[in-house]
């Protein structure tokens, strides 16, 4: 059993993230690029006295990962080594029993998880994880599965996606779940990271570097997305992505995401059938090397360009648009988790164009995911192992 600290028990000894403002003074890594139009990057900060002071809800897990809120008010958590618990009541289960096998290496493991909106009668679940396939090769893998009764185990798993081709790398899963609302499920996919794997992001034929739209039960390819009748895989729904690890719906049933760049150039998007969004031909960041990524382009034709980017990056991981009661002044608002900006990233908005920025609980470490509690609080899980409760 995990250790569980009260409810009221705050924070003590995070070591303070730099502030909004000092980051927008830091220079860009990508040197002498400039955004496509005002606003694109940099916005103003925030000061509507908006504030979240974090409380421990659990501690001690290992590499958690997803977050799901169930009916009944418990939350389902993944752990990347390949461990999915429940918390109840303020206690965490032991491992829900029969998961398939992982691959936990790098940035691989289990992974994402979502819930059936009618899971009271249904009790299904989806989730995410980098499935072995032979050779040093592994690669996405998207499953259902009915939880028991009493839930300490999964029942008739099946797998209903698999990204083609596996590669031998340890990186860029993508990976999160968003279910539609109507019978289908969004999901994200990374490109694998590699300089031969990366340039896929933009062949159709592959799912490395995509956005997916699949039937939820079947996994197969929706009405409405481009390549349904031939062409391409039919599961696509957008390409020319590196690696989302965040995205969720608004309150208009839209879709977002943010992508992780590479130096520079994490991308805010409202990915949409049949468009292509530029990884690798275009992007505000550069290589690790310091070397520009293909000619260094920003902008082609064709290709779209993000709503906003971050230059230093922020390295998005789990997003909501809140909608909740408990924060009036962020009704409407996209959150994200910062894996490096450690805090949750608030984004205004006036239709598809950011409007203000803010960081949230700066120094809380590396967050992993957000979810919103029925109350209206934020519950986060971060890469030290802690699940929080965000709140004013």
């Amino acid at each position: 059993m995990k250790p569980i600290l009260p409810l009221a028990a705050l924070l003590a000894g995070l070591a303070a993230g730099p502030a909004m403002a000092e980051l927008n003074r830091q220079p860009p890594n990508a040197a002498g690029q400039q955004p496509a139009f005002a606003g694109q990057t940099r916005a103003p900060e925030l000061r509507d006295g908006v504030s979240l002071r974090p409380q421990t809800v659990v501690s001690g897990l290992t590499q958690p990962w997803g977050l799901a809120l169930l009916p009944d008010g418990g939350w389902l958590i993944t752990e990347k080594p390949g461990r999915m618990r429940m918390l109840r009541d303020g206690r965490l289960s032991e491992p829900i029993r029969n998961l398939p096998k992982v691959d936990a290496r790098g940035q691989g493991g289990l992974l994402d998880v979502a819930v059936d909106r009618d899971f009271a009668r249904s009790r299904q679940l989806w989730f995410s994880f980098s499935e072995p396939r032979g050779q040093g090769k592994n690669g996405t893998t998207v499953a259902t599965a009915r939880l028991s009764a009493d839930g300490s185990a999964l029942e008739n798993l099946r797998m209903i996606f698999r990204q083609q081709p596996a590669w031998a790398s340890d990186k860029h899963f993508g990976s999160r779940l968003v279910p539609d609302g109507r019978g289908g499920l969004f999901v994200t996919t990374g490109e694998r990271s590699l300089p031969a794997s990366r340039v896929l992001a933009q062949d159709v034929d592959t799912h490395l570097g995509k956005v997916l739209h699949i039937d939820a039960q079947t996994g197969a390819g929706l009405p409405g997305n481009p390549f349904l009748q031939g062409g391409g895989r039919p599961e696509i729904w957008s390409w020319g992505h590196r690696n989302i690890q965040a995205a969720t719906l608004d309150r208009q049933g839209r879709l977002w995401t943010v992508e992780h760049g590479p130096r520079g150039g994490d991308e805010l998007n409202r990915p949409q059938a049949g468009r292509n969004y530029g990884w690798p031909v275009i992007t505000y960041g550069q290589d690790y090397s310091g070397k520009p990524i293909g000619k260094g382009l920003t902008q082609a034709k064709g290709m779209e360009q993000p709503v906003y980017y971050w230059d230093p990056v922020i390295a998005p991981s789990g997003m909501i648009a809140y909608d909740g009661q408990l924060v009036p002044q962020m009704r409407g608002d996209l959150l994200i988790g910062g894996l490096q900006a450690q805090a949750v990233v608030r984004l205004k908005l006036d239709g598809n164009r950011v409007v203000g920025e803010q960081h949230l609980a700066p120094g809380i470490g590396r967050v992993r995911d957000i979810a919103q509690a029925p109350d209206g609080a934020l519950m986060v899980l971060t890469d030290e192992g802690n699940l929080l409760r965000l709140a004013p």
